[in-house]
């Protein structure tokens, strides 16, 4: 356990002191202050209006929807479940999360940043393992007592760890700014979660907490499929030019195929558990157990080539 703890922290350090691990972290927040600065600033000023009043107004043009014939039955569905959360807000004075708002601010973060954060993981897994091999340094890794899993269990480690530690810049520096430029007024309203007509009020942050989850899944497969690339193939270029293709039209590619029954089980069409919550899932018959379980069985195919690519093969020579 000692040796691993070391192998480790030696990765982590090697991470630490590169400098493209800070020019990512203040590309990140650099980001978040100019979004919330254009949010904040940009445009002219909305005049201010009772949410209660165009909650009123918006549940009046849902209605009319709602009774167009020509309606799908999952869009009438999707438009009762929003008619029901928007009459409990009404019934209960529990005022919706707002775009210019701190919860609004932060939750918009998460949700449109994550992507970024997904580039830059996939750049650090594909390169931290190839990299040992371009530049020669894999030898000298090589001639410690450590056995070979050891040390890719310790790279992959690290490269969760520096995830991890992406996605804490994105939540605590979009809370800072959101308070600071919207207020922190309101930070105690609850959210209002429905679940197929069941209403509960869920703390704020315990929400915002479950939105970085369940983005996190689709982040984490894309990190381990750029290292299971970079160790099978030792080079970091394939492996982040393949994630970054990847993560850019994988989800088109799965959305052009959902007219066979076959494209449920692509991973693109199961990262995102959100479709079981806030709407519908892609193919017809997935649950989110079948998505769970689709996912680890990708997880585990994954983790298994890199441990066969690294141990395996003669790395050395």
């Amino acid at each position: 356990m000692h040796n691993m703890i070391n192998l480790i922290r030696n990765e982590n350090m090697k991470i630490a002191h590169s400098i493209s691990t800070w020019i990512m972290v203040g590309i990140v927040a650099l980001m978040i202050v100019a979004v919330g600065l254009i949010s904040r600033f940009a445009g002219a000023e909305a005049p201010k209006s009772d949410w209660k009043t165009d909650i009123i107004t918006e549940n009046e043009s849902i209605k009319k929807n709602i009774e167009d014939a020509e309606i799908s039955e999952n869009s009438k569905a999707n438009l009762t479940k929003e008619l029901q959360t928007n009459e409990y807000h009404l019934e209960h004075n529990i005022e919706p999360i707002q775009g210019k708002s701190l919860w609004g601010f932060v939750e918009g973060i998460a949700r449109g940043m994550i992507g970024l954060i997904s580039l830059f993981a996939i750049i650090m897994a594909g390169g931290i393992v190839a990299n040992e091999f371009s530049g020669g340094t894999i030898k000298l890794l090589l001639i410690r007592p450590s056995k070979r899993w050891k040390i890719l269990l310790s790279k992959y480690i690290a490269v969760i760890g520096y995830t991890i530690l992406m996605l804490l810049v994105l939540l605590v520096v979009s809370s800072i700014v959101g308070g600071i430029l919207f207020g922190f007024k309101g930070a105690g309203i609850p959210f209002i979660a429905n679940s197929n007509g069941k209403i509960t009020e869920i703390n704020m942050i315990a929400h915002i907490v479950q939105i970085y989850g369940l983005q996190c899944i689709s982040l984490v497969m894309m990190v381990t499929l750029a290292f299971m690339i970079s160790t099978v193939f030792r080079n970091s270029a394939m492996a982040i030019g393949i994630g970054v293709f990847l993560l850019t039209i994988g989800t088109t590619i799965t959305m052009l195929l959902l007219k066979y029954n076959w494209s449920k089980y692509i991973l693109f069409a199961n990262v995102d558990l959100n479709q079981y919550i806030d709407g519908e899932p892609l193919v017809k018959g997935m649950t989110m157990t079948f998505s769970i379980t689709l996912l680890i069985v990708y997880f585990v195919i994954f983790n298994v080539i890199s441990y066969i690519g690294f141990t395996k093969r003669d790395i050395v020579a």
